[in-house]
C-alpha cells in the first residue's frame, strides 16, 4: 500500500504544531529524568595525591529547613554528645557548605581524630569529634567541645582557615591541624619531620579519598592505624 503524502503547506503546519507541543514536553522530561551534574572538587594547589582544593566549591544540594539550620548554628542539636547519624550527616553537610569544604574531608578528619567519638579526649587534652584543643576551641567560640555540632562548626572553620593560610595546600593544612601552624612555618612550609604528623597526614588523605568514593570504612581499615 502506497502512502500518499500530504500537501507541503499542510505538512509544514503539522510539523510546527507538533514541534511547539512536544519540544517543551521533551525538555521537561530531560530535566526531570537526567541526574544532577557531578560537582568537581577543583582547587588551588596540589597535595601529594594530585588532587586540588579551593575555596570555590559549588554549593551542594542541601535542603534548607530554617528551624533545623538554626539548631545547627546554635548547637542545640547534639548536646551532651548525643546525636543520631542523620543529625551528624546534616551537621557535616551544613558546615561543609558554610566553609566551602568537601564533606568527605570533614569526615576524614573526624575519623582520624576521634573515630567519630564525640566524647574523645586525647592525652594532650584535645576534645571531641575533631579534637579541638581548649585554647583553639575558645578562639573559635566553641563553648562545649563535646557538643558534636559545636565541635564540627569549630573544626570546619579552623580547617578552612588553615587551607587558606597555606594557599590551598591540603597536606600542609592537615600537618598544621595536627602539629600546629607555627611548626609548619618554622619548617619552611613543609610537613614537619614528626612521625605522628606525617602518619596523620597520610591517614587523613587516605580516609578522604575513601569517603570521596562514597565507600564506608570497614572495621579492618578502621584498625589500620
Amino acid at each position: 500500500m502506497r502512502i500518499i503524502p500530504h500537501p507541503t503547506g499542510y505538512a509544514t503546519r503539522i510539523h510546527h504544531a507538533l514541534a511547539q507541543t512536544l519540544f517543551p514536553m521533551a525538555m521537561m522530561a530531560l530535566v526531570i529524568l537526567l541526574p544532577p551534574a557531578a560537582t568537581s572538587e577543583v582547587c588551588g594547589s596540589h597535595d601529594h595525591l594530585g588532587s586540588r582544593l579551593t575555596s570555590s566549591f559549588p554549593e551542594e544540594n542541601v535542603r534548607h529547613d530554617r528551624h533545623k539550620n538554626a539548631s545547627l548554628q546554635n548547637g542545640s542539636v547534639g548536646r551532651g554528645g548525643r546525636m543520631s547519624e542523620r543529625e551528624l550527616n546534616q551537621a557535616i553537610r551544613w558546615f561543609a557548605r558554610e566553609h566551602h569544604l568537601p564533606q568527605a574531608l570533614i569526615r576524614a578528619v573526624i575519623q582520624a581524630e576521634s573515630g567519630f567519638d564525640p566524647l574523645a579526649v586525647s592525652p594532650a587534652g584535645a576534645l571531641g569529634l575533631m579534637q579541638l584543643m581548649p585554647r583553639t576551641a575558645a578562639a573559635l567560640n566553641v563553648r562545649d567541645p563535646f557538643n558534636p555540632v559545636e565541635n564540627i562548626r569549630g573544626g570546619a572553620k579552623h580547617l578552612r582557615y588553615l587551607i587558606d593560610r597555606f594557599d590551598g595546600n591540603l597536606s600542609l593544612a592537615l600537618a598544621a591541624y595536627n602539629a600546629g601552624e607555627h611548626r609548619v612555618k618554622r619548617n619552611h612550609y613543609q610537613i614537619p619531620a614528626i612521625q605522628e604528623t606525617q602518619m596523620y597526614v597520610e591517614k587523613v588523605l587516605f580516609y578522604y579519598r575513601t569517603f570521596k568514593t562514597g565507600k564506608r570504612l570497614s572495621e579492618g581499615v578502621r584498625r589500620m592505624y
